[in-house]
């Protein structure tokens, strides 16, 4: 299989069009077999769902090249769980485990090609996605739906590495109390948008989002979970139940604490504690960990001891075992990377 003339190398995080991708419709209770195409375009009446009340829910996951030559993806059987459970809340139709799995592997196949080379940086992008396509007026569920797959080929997050960030302290609430902050919706970043414009216009990277209840404890950014290390190695990650359920900061907690051999607390986290944290990271799909240098809480400067040059020494070792099971240098646990081709 001949790749695509890309400079993979130099590649931006931005959206690339492939050649297919995957569509599956839900009409009359049930959805349909689901086909491959090459149309990215899609038409919608005026009226539909996701135009008038917002019901869309999406995922993210990659396909890498392996130091072996071979094509896998990571996890992917807890992005089609998480993908049920957020059509629960918001009331749609699930798509099944099994097909969202089968749906992964013939887009990414298909478009095997713009799945860019080992050693280079770069990787496959997959967004599975679901809308409300029928037309509805009143404030009730749609009876259509369409569920879709594309992939996109994209560079690091980060061009010459994950220099650590600076985040403020939120102003602005991510989430309510027994809101939607636990599912990944389209609607909770768009709520997210303006805060983190406004952050970034204030020279910050990003939000630190506390809880909405008593605005002391840390939830999470816009579109990352944290982890903290403390002075003695252990690692810490709060826990709420509006914060979204990141994969990457689950799969980190297991493997510093089954490969590492690191002590991990995860429990709520009050912000008033960061002051005393020796490193912290945000995970995420897009970049892994993202190292933090400092937080600024309303003109107050709590820095952590990492600095503000490089990641620290505990939140590397993470990084570099899990992109090492990812690129198939480091045997993870059973079942985490699902080889395509």
């Amino acid at each position: 299989m001949e790749k695509k003339n890309i400079d993979w190398a130099n590649l931006g995080f931005g959206y690339r069009v492939t050649d297919v991708r995957y569509v599956s419709n839900f009409m009359n209770g049930a959805w349909d077999e689901g086909v491959l195409t090459e149309d990215a375009t899609i038409q919608l009446n005026e009226c539909a769902g996701i135009l008038q009340y917002c019901q869309e829910i999406f995922e993210g996951l990659k396909a890498y090249t392996t130091e072996d030559g071979h094509i896998v993806t990571f996890r992917p059987d807890l992005n089609a769980e998480r993908m049920i459970d957020s059509a629960k809340r918001l009331e749609m139709p699930a798509f099944p485990k099994e097909r969202f799995l089968d749906a992964i592997d013939k887009v990414v196949t298909a478009n095997a090609a713009w799945v860019p080379p080992y050693g280079s940086g770069a990787t496959l992008y997959i967004r599975p996605y679901m809308f409300a396509s029928s037309p509805v007026i009143g404030v009730k569920p749609a009876e259509e739906y369409q569920f879709r797959v594309f992939v996109t080929p994209v560079g690091p997050y980060f061009k010459g590495g994950a220099k650590p960030l600076t985040l403020c302290v939120s102003d602005f609430d991510r989430a309510a109390p027994h809101g939607t902050g636990h599912i990944k919706a389209g609607l909770n970043y768009a709520m997210s948008l303006h805060a983190g414009v406004t952050a970034h216009a204030n020279g910050f990277d990003e939000n630190l989002f506390l809880d909405p209840a008593t605005r002391t404890y840390v939830e999470e950014t816009g579109g990352a979970n944290f982890l903290f290390v403390d002075k003695n190695g252990t690692i810490i990650t709060p826990k709420s139940e509006s914060i979204l359920p990141s994969i990457t900061r689950r799969s980190l907690v297991t493997v510093a604490r089954d490969i590492l051999g690191l002590e991990v607390q995860e429990r709520p986290v009050k912000l008033e504690e960061l002051k005393d944290f020796a490193e912290c990271g945000l995970c995420g799909t897009a970049a892994v960990i993202s190292p933090v240098g400092k937080v600024v809480d309303h003109g107050k400067d709590i820095c952590f001891a990492s600095g503000m040059e490089e990641m620290g020494p505990v939140i590397k070792k993470l990084y570099d075992t899990l992109t090492g099971i990812q690129m198939g240098r480091i045997e993870g646990p059973e079942g985490w990377v699902r080889t395509i081709l």
